[in-house]
């Protein structure tokens, strides 16, 4: 059975790509929209920032037809504030609009944002609800288990955001104290899905890293989707690799360094075209790292990488990694 949030139709146990900072801007969705993904989240973005129009925040809102669905995530501690954003939003033409109450970092929570809210769930749900009230699409929530170990209250959460009017939940196995440490707490996730109250997708967000972990959340709790973060840092194909085992039992060939290649390099160009030619080499180099992760002696050739300045260097530095793993392909694992 399709997975819908509102009007959209995800298919069966959609992958959604995580809104990860620094990580999931346009072209990086682009190239996890080509190996499967089914729905994207923009970086999250700063309501102060939306509301003063910082360029940053604004560039945030970029979003473009070959990624589509995709839903802007917005985060902050103001209920005036963030209702305040939503026609900005709206003016963006996304899918559906996200609210992040999940992002743990001290700079967001200790100002009563992202995760802050989790200590006032009464707020939670009224800067929700006029959210809602607000907007002309769907509205979803991210967030996490609870503040701390005292407060895993996500059942009882989960409930009162479905009934002010949520289209969607996405849940990351963690509380904020946990930050990203230790590992992610499935079993209340599953609470929520199978809670007869509940009648809203439920995604589930936190150490999904394998094929074998996206398959064993849907058949143990039924939840209706996984949100996949750092495991497709570097690595797009994680989407399809996943969809090929839920449907066979087997593993996907891993890519080759030709294919690795040939995404790093449409990832780079992409980059160039959404931030210009100088800026788009600069803040693409941060992904190197992880596209070429595990090749003997790619420190070499990341460091040329990451000190070309041009197009046609950096393919220079392609044409040289082809020709040197050709000849150690023999004694290559990856």
């Amino acid at each position: 059975m399709s997975v819908k949030i509102g009007n959209i139709d995800l298919g069966e146990y959609p992958l959604l790509l995580a809104p990860m900072e620094d990580v999931s801007d346009p072209p990086f969705r682009a190239v996890c929209k080509l190996q499967g993904a089914d729905m994207m989240y923009t970086e999250f973005i700063s309501s102060e920032g939306l509301i003063r129009h910082a360029t940053k925040s604004v560039m945030k809102l970029d979003i473009y037809d070959e990624e589509r669905p995709v839903g802007i995530q917005f985060f902050g501690g103001e209920i005036d504030t963030m209702v305040g954003c939503v026609e900005i939003i709206e003016e963006a033409a996304p899918d559906l609009i996200d609210i992040n109450f999940g992002c743990p970092v001290k700079k967001v929570a200790c100002r009563g944002a992202g995760a802050g809210i989790l200590k006032d769930v009464p707020k939670m749900v009224q800067m929700t609800a006029e959210i809602v009230r607000k907007s002309r699409l769907p509205v979803t929530v991210k967030t996490r288990l609870g503040w701390d170990d005292d407060s895993k209250n996500i059942v009882e959460v989960a409930e009162r955001l479905q009934d002010i009017g949520i289209a969607a939940i996405t849940i990351h196995g963690r509380t904020r104290v946990q930050m990203y440490k230790g590992s992610a707490d499935w079993t209340l996730i599953g609470a929520v899905k199978n809670n007869p109250r509940i009648r809203i997708p439920v995604f589930l967000n936190g150490d999904i890293d394998t094929p074998e972990k996206a398959k064993l959340v849907r058949e143990q709790y039924g939840v209706d989707g996984v949100m996949i973060g750092r495991a497709s840092i570097g690595n797009p194909w994680f989407f399809n690799q996943v969809k090929y085992f839920l449907k066979t039992g087997e593993h996907t060939a891993p890519p080759s360094l030709e294919e690795r290649i040939a995404v790093c390099r449409l990832h780079l160009v992409k980059s160039m075209e959404w931030k210009g030619d100088r800026l788009g080499i600069l803040e693409m180099r941060r992904h190197y790292a992880n596209y070429f992760h595990g090749y003997p002696n790619v420190k070499i050739f990341r460091e040329r990488l990451v000190t070309s300045d041009t197009l046609g260097e950096i393919d220079l530095v392609f044409a040289d990694m082809k020709e040197y793993y050709y000849f150690v392909s023999d004694k290559l694992t990856v």
